[in-house]
């Protein structure tokens, strides 16, 4: 894909900012906003891209209608290193919140490579953010897991569809950030095998699980999951060597477009559920769909954190959210299943059908059908 595509949808607004005198090249792209302004996270990473951008802001639109909240879907990216010095990411990304200050209808939120700090800085500058951190008002969606926490229960459901007990399921982790620990920790809680984890600079993988809590130390400690006590598993630096681990549940929690035509039939798990946005082509999921592998959409089952910053937006507490994220995630993946069984659909073509209708009737409602 090398240009945006756009429909009766969206995009609505899609705009370039560049100011090389700090080092700032970025993209907001608001898809539509018939539901009410944006929500969507800034990602921030040396490769990405306007296309990118702009499939991850409908990303958004499906996630936000699919979880019926009073929001429109839009995404932000920044072209750099997030391990960029602090105080270069600080002025880069207060530079960027400046240059969209007048655009209402978009709402920062963390993504990859930002967190609940740099929304902090987001706020300061034009008071326009969410996944604030806690100490002014916010609920560090990063910190407690609530995208993590929404995986979970997609994950239950899901389970229970295919009568696939969850404690004793293996699980393999492609992507140990915010999202994957979080989600390993949950997992492991309810007697889930961790039997592989992935970041950035490799994989470690053992058939007879992997000790979470030490995986966690690493991380915390600004380590990898290369770093697992040797003995207990095989590791390696090709992080894609994860698609070959032998599991039940297979979770995507890093970058988009992991799961291909070329490399689909590698996978040797009977569930995808994706933790990270379009993380496996529609393609794929067609074909993997075909093979009986089941596949919860991203949209669907990563909501968690867009449901957590929308409530925290509306003033609504830790727990009130938290219980928001359990109960949109389970009523939704039961919905689709049920239609993709009953209809003989993929469950994406059962969610997107749901989310659509919501965000089309809501166009109908407005003077303008974008806004």
């Amino acid at each position: 894909m090398t240009a945006i595509t756009y429909d009766d949808f969206g995009p609505f607004k899609v705009i370039e900012v560049c100011e090389p005198s700090v080092g700032l090249h970025g993209t907001l792209v608001v898809d539509n906003v018939a539901r009410g302004a944006s929500i969507g996270g800034l990602r921030m990473a040396p490769d990405v891209s306007t296309v990118e951008c702009a499939r991850l802001a409908r990303a958004m639109t499906l996630k936000n209608a699919a979880a019926d909240l009073p929001h429109g879907g839009g995404k932000s990216v920044l072209y750099g290193d997030p391990a960029m010095p602090k105080a270069d990411k600080e002025q880069i990304i207060r530079a960027f919140a400046c240059s969209l200050a007048e655009v209402e209808q978009y709402i920062f939120g963390p993504d990859m490579g930002t967190n609940e700090e740099c929304m902090g800085w987001v706020r300061d500058e034009i008071g326009r953010a969410v996944g604030l951190p806690s100490e002014i008002g916010g609920i560090p969606l990063d910190e407690i897991g609530a995208t993590g926490w929404g995986l979970l229960h997609a994950i239950k459901v899901a389970c229970e569809f295919q009568s696939l007990p969850l404690s004793g399921a293996r699980v393999a982790m492609q992507g140990f950030g915010a999202v994957g620990r979080h989600a390993s920790r949950f997992l492991s809680a309810e007697g889930a095998i961790i039997v592989a984890a992935a970041d950035s600079r490799g994989m470690v993988s053992c058939q007879d699980g992997l000790e979470v809590d030490t995986l966690l130390a690493l991380k915390a400690s600004g380590g990898s999951v290369i770093d697992y006590p040797g003995g207990a598993g095989i590791v390696t630096g090709d992080r894609d060597a994860i698609i070959d681990v032998p599991c039940d549940i297979w979770i995507p929690a890093a970058r988009p477009d992991v799961i291909r035509e070329e490399n689909l039939d590698r996978l040797q798990a009977t569930m995808v559920v994706s933790g990270a946005n379009i993380a496996v082509t529609a393609e794929a999921e067609k074909r993997l769909h075909a093979k009986g592998v089941l596949c919860i959409p991203d949209f669907i089952a990563n909501a968690g954190g867009v449901i957590c910053a929308a409530m925290e937006y509306q003033g609504a507490s830790e727990r009130a959210a938290l219980q928001a994220i359990e109960e949109k995630l389970s009523n939704n993946v039961q919905t689709i299943l049920e239609i993709s069984r009953r209809e003989g659909c993929l469950p994406r073509e059962a969610a997107v059908d749901m989310a659509m209708q919501r965000v089309r009737k809501a166009m109908q409602l407005r003077r303008w059908s974008l806004f």
